[in-house]
């Protein structure tokens, strides 16, 4: 545990055991807000756990979240709009690019150095750096494609969408060129290729802010918003630590617009509640431990198009998130390739073919996709499976290997 995280931590011990000893929650609210608004959910929930685990009572715990709401709702009424609200993720979106704008400046200025005769080697570095730096905005796509997207279709909102997901595509061939420009040495032609890429990524900048953020905050509520939130951190942020500040369940909460009853947890399943298959018994735990274990990632989509499954393994080779379940498979993907899709979804409909397959190099790994054809007992058509596997040492074996040899 850092420095930084054993300070938090006994800032939230020091909160609790006053709340234990009777201090009013209004008198600990502005110590909670300085704490949260630049921590994680996911780092409170840990700091949490690790008091539990010290041997503070779960109920004194959970006391947390009556200062939560209260400094959850002082902050929506200073800045009025949810959207505005430090962990928000309109408001993740928006630091990002503020983030970003930063990165590019330098990188603009890198470039220039590196790109003159007397450019020294720490020049060059600079510029690598920096370059490196900005390859992050990969997740800021990625999110907006895999969590902001798909409830943005459920209402419709479909064009801006497709369009700018074939704006992320283009940024990323650029960065790609600028990359094996960098790769090569090729300095002068450094400069051109940076401010193309600074051109493209600000006017995506642009239609982010003017457009698609304010449009969003109108049409999503709070359920929706919560449901992004919850997901976000399966694909990850760039540059910034999102505050804990605007919190998904207070959120949902606190709604006027959504009071039917908080989900409790209490297991209702029967003990023995195996599955039977075609050969043996499986719980659903042990099922969703073995998906979730195979050394490669698959996708299922079902006979109507709709992504049903991901295994979430441990390290994904592309990303996935939980927004993506019930996702039309056509809209999972850049418009430039949703022609190949209904090919593929087609010719396995019509059982014209039985596999179709890629390869492709991604950051020095060799991937290898696959696509099956699922068919019941009676011959119907009931989707897709998605294989992903990197193969970069199955490629490489030579020979034979009989014994074990760990």
């Amino acid at each position: 545990m850092s420095m930084e995280q054993s300070e938090k931590q006994v800032v939230l011990k020091s909160i609790i055991k006053r709340l234990h000893q009777g201090v009013a929650v209004d008198k600990l609210k502005k110590e909670f807000g300085r704490l949260i608004k630049d921590t994680s959910p996911e780092e409170i929930a840990d700091m949490e756990n690790a008091l539990i685990q010290e041997g503070f009572p779960v109920e004194e715990v959970q006391r947390l979240c009556d200062v939560h709401a209260r400094v959850f709702d002082q902050a929506l009424k200073k800045v009025g709009k949810a959207s505005k609200m430090p962990g928000h993720p309109v408001y993740t979106f928006l630091a990002e690019n503020k983030e970003a704008r930063k990165i590019l400046k330098t990188l603009k200025k890198c470039a220039r150095k590196a790109a003159k005769s007397s450019a020294s080697q720490p020049d060059f570095q600079a510029l690598i750096d920096q370059f490196n730096l900005l390859k992050e905005i990969e997740k800021h796509y990625a999110r907006k494609e895999n969590q902001l997207f798909p409830l943005l279709e459920a209402k419709k909102f479909t064009g801006p969408t497709q369009v700018m997901w074939g704006k992320h595509d283009e940024i990323r061939a650029m960065l790609k060129e600028l990359g094996n420009i960098i790769e090569k040495k090729e300095w002068k032609q450094v400069n051109d290729q940076v401010n193309r890429v600074i051109l493209a990524i600000k006017k995506l900048m642009f239609l982010e802010e003017k457009i698609l953020f304010p449009t969003s905050a109108r049409k999503l509520n709070n359920l929706e918003w919560a449901k992004i939130k919850n997901g976000e951190s399966a694909i990850g942020y760039a540059w910034v630590t999102p505050s804990n500040l605007w919190d998904a369940e207070i959120a949902k909460a606190m709604s006027s617009a959504e009071k039917q009853p908080m989900a409790t947890s209490v297991d209702k399943t029967p003990k023995d509640n195996a599955i039977k298959l075609s050969e043996g018994r499986l719980t659903p735990e042990q099922i969703d431990l073995m998906l979730k274990r195979l050394p490669f990632d698959i996708t299922y989509v079902d006979e109507n198009d709709q992504v049903r499954y991901y295994s979430n393994t441990p390290v994904r080779l592309f990303p996935r998130s939980p927004a993506i379940i019930g996702r039309e498979v056509q809209k999972c993907h850049p418009p430039k390739s949703v022609h190949i899709v209904n090919d593929i979804v087609a010719k396995f409909k019509a059982k014209e073919k039985d596999v179709a397959e890629f390869w492709i190099q991604l950051n020095g790994k060799f991937i290898h996709i696959r696509y099956f054809p699922v068919y019941d007992d009676a011959g119907n058509y009931k989707g897709v499976i998605e294989v992903s596997q990197e193969i970069s040492q199955i490629k490489a074996l030579e020979g034979q290997r009989r014994l074990l040899d760990w």
